[in-house]
Order: C-alpha cells, then sequence, then structure tokens
C-alpha cells in the first residue's frame, strides 16, 4: 500500500489535469484488475462553467474508474473514492516527502485520497480472500472530479447507489482516527446580473449600474447568515473602463445548509433577494448553479453503520471517534440517495489540502483491516 501511494501520489491529478487523471485512471485500472469482476474506465458527464463575461462555456472532466463484483450476491455494497486531488499542474507542491523516519509521508493527495484508495483496494482483495466472499457483491466508482463538486460523476454515483444496503467512502479520516458525522449540503452559484452602459461622466443616470447591484446582493446575502445556513460571497467578476457604467457583473457565492429544511430556506432566499435586487436596480438577473452536495444528517440507517463501524475499530484495538463537520463530499451524494454511508474510512492523515498535507503509514493496514471487518459483518448480518 505504502509503494502505491508514493507512485500516485507522484502523479500530478489535479481535477482540471486531464492527461494527469488520464494516467492516473490508467493505473487504477491496472490495480483493481486484481479484484473478480468488470474494470472500466467510464466518461464524464459534460458541464459547463460560467466565464468572467458571464457566458457558458463547455468543460470536460477525466473518465472515471468503475467495478462491479458479484452483482448477484445476496449483500450489496457501494465504495467511492476520488483520484482527483486540489493541487494544479502548476502547483509547486508536486513530490512525496518521507517523515519520521518514514512513518509519516507528506505529498500531494497522499492522504486525500490516495493512500484511501491503496487500502480499499487491500480490504476488497482480503473479502474476495474470505468462505463468505460469494454472499457479498460490490461496485466500485473511484471518480476525477469530486474536489471540484463531482458534476461529471454524480450521476453514475446516483446509478451505482441503487440498491445497496451500506456505503463505505474512502476520505481521510483526522490525526486520531476520528470519523465524520453529519455535513452540511453545498451549493454554489454563478449570479449573472445584466444593467444597462452609460459614459460615467456625461450620462450615468442613464447606466443600471451591474457591479453595484452584483455587491448590494452580495451584501444582503452575507446579512442572511443563519444558524443552519452559512453563506459565503466568494467573488465578484465585471465592469471595465472607470469613465463606463458596468452593464455586466457575476457574483459567485458557495452556501451551506446544515438540513434539508436550511436548504428549502436558502432557495426561498436566493429568489427572494434576486427579485428584490432586480427591481431596486433596474437589471435582469440570471441564476446558475445549484445545490449539488445536500445535507447528510445521520439518520437511523447511518447511525446503525455507524455503530458497527466504530464497534468493528473497538474490537480490532483502533482508536475512533466521531464528530459533525463543515465539509462535503460524494458521501452527501450518497446519502441523498437513501444509502447509509460512512465516508472518512480512508487513512489517518492531515493538512489536506495545503502542502504539508501528510498520511500516517500504520495507518494504512490499520483501516484496511477495519473496513475488511466491517465488510464481513455486513456479509453476515446485513445492517
Amino acid at each position: 500500500m505504502r509503494a502505491q501511494v508514493e507512485a500516485w501520489s507522484a502523479i500530478n491529478s489535479g481535477s482540471r489535469n486531464l492527461d494527469g487523471l488520464a494516467t492516473m485512471a490508467g493505473l487504477l485500472a491496472d490495480a483493481f484488475a486484481v479484484l473478480p469482476g468488470d474494470v472500466g474506465l467510464l466518461d464524464a458527464t459534460p458541464g459547463e462553467v460560467i466565464d468572467t463575461d458571464g457566458v457558458a462555456q463547455p468543460v470536460a472532466f477525466g473518465r472515471n474508474l468503475h467495478v462491479r463484483v458479484r452483482p448477484s450476491a445476496p449483500v450489496q455494497l457501494l465504495l467511492t473514492g476520488h483520484m482527483d486531488t486540489v493541487f494544479g499542474i502548476d502547483h509547486p507542491f508536486q513530490t512525496v516527502t518521507p517523515l519520521e523516519d518514514g512513518a509519516i509521508l507528506n505529498g500531494p493527495g497522499c492522504a486525500d485520497m490516495k493512500g484511501g484508495i491503496a487500502l480499499m483496494l487491500a480490504a476488497l482483495v482480503g473479502i474476495d480472500a474470505s468462505p463468505l466472499a460469494s454472499r457479498v457483491g460490490y461496485e466500485v466508482v473511484i471518480n476525477s472530479d469530486e474536489e471540484i463538486g463531482s458534476p461529471g460523476s454524480a450521476a453514475l454515483i446516483a446509478q451505482a447507489a441503487r440498491g445497496k444496503l451500506a456505503a463505505l467512502t474512502y476520505e481521510p479520516a483526522l490525526p486520531d482516527g476520528t470519523l465524520a458525522g453529519a455535513r452540511p449540503g453545498s451549493g454554489n452559484f454563478s449570479i449573472i446580473v445584466t444593467g444597462r452602459a452609460a459614459h460615467a461622466g456625461r450620462n450615468p443616470e442613464d447606466g443600471r449600474n451591474a457591479v453595484v447591484a452584483a455587491a448590494d446582493l452580495a451584501l444582503r446575502l452575507s446579512k442572511a447568515r443563519r444558524e443552519g445556513l452559512a453563506i459565503n460571497p466568494a467573488k465578484i467578476d465585471g465592469g471595465g473602463p472607470n469613465n463606463i457604467v458596468p452593464d455586466r457583473a457575476i457574483l459567485r457565492v458557495n452556501l451551506r445548509p446544515a438540513l434539508p429544511e436550511h436548504q428549502a430556506i436558502a432557495v426561498t432566499l436566493i429568489d427572494r433577494l434576486i427579485a428584490e435586487i432586480s427591481a431596486e436596480h433596474e437589471v435582469s438577473i440570471h441564476l446558475h448553479g445549484g445545490f449539488g452536495r445536500p445535507p447528510k444528517p445521520v439518520d437511523a440507517r447511518a447511525q446503525k453503520l455507524f455503530t458497527l463501524v466504530e464497534r468493528s475499530a473497538t474490537d480490532l484495538g483502533i482508536a475512533i471517534g466521531r464528530k459533525a463537520t463543515g465539509g462535503v463530499c460524494d458521501g452527501n451524494n450518497i446519502a441523498a440517495c437513501g444509502v447509509p454511508v460512512v465516508d472518512t474510512m480512508g487513512a489517518r492523515g492531515g493538512a489536506i489540502h495545503s502542502a504539508d498535507e501528510f498520511l500516517i503509514i500504520d495507518s494504512l493496514a490499520e483501516r484496511a483491516r477495519l473496513s475488511t471487518l466491517v465488510m464481513l459483518r455486513l456479509a453476515e448480518a446485513g445492517l
């Protein structure tokens, strides 16, 4: 597992680096070919992004690894991970460095989540060597765009989740083994404001300032934050020469609702504020985007799965805990399909999304054993 992590983390597979993702996908397909099922690389659903002029531009994503083993077995599980990282092709963080006499690896994606992929594969090899193997079938999805919200793989994940008893996702645990429990949802929006250009000195009153309208909307959204709904106006694109009233601006904003009812509040809030700004500033506004990550509260079935994981860890002498987190991942999407999921089954590590990212080497075998025991118990007794 360590050798795999070192080799895989040396490959830049930033979410927008299609060449690096293609290399990574090929290596993963070869590695997962040891499993007794169908292994394939599937094209992503094409997407689009709003550019700085407010125009929708097509965008491509890397291919996604899909594995299916024993689809007729009585117990069906879903395992997911992602091959992409947040480190672009020009990012200075590109190398893997052993630390503390080799007990820790510092490298791009070593914890998030190439270590998780390696231990997932090791656990599945263990399952297939077990007398219980015939009782459990599974699908594996390792996508190429999780770090940017999984726009090209969400449909594949939803399809793979159908009919599954439970799911395990291999985001990293905290350094002490703590799991992520409840997660909020996340919505990303590009709000295109169209005003009317005019000369800034000769007839500014004839103009309708799109930048001012976008800024007003950003302020009102920020002031609308409340318990259960975080709102982050992140960027405004637009404007031009100082002597022209700007007629175009794009506000980028992220909203994180804690529960489904908070997401409903957020939708109503956005619609209301857009209507107010449109009327008061005499501009037109187009909303692009949505809630790609639904909220993930811990319901009764998820609680049963967490209890199984925590009991298995205790039986193996592995320290474990759980706490709610503000982050989101593909576990949100899986839970929205009605499948209970524990989404931090990966390696122990920390400082993810930074050049200090690290993986605790001993956690690879530790967490592979945990996954194997959890899946064997699901095969034996269900959930």
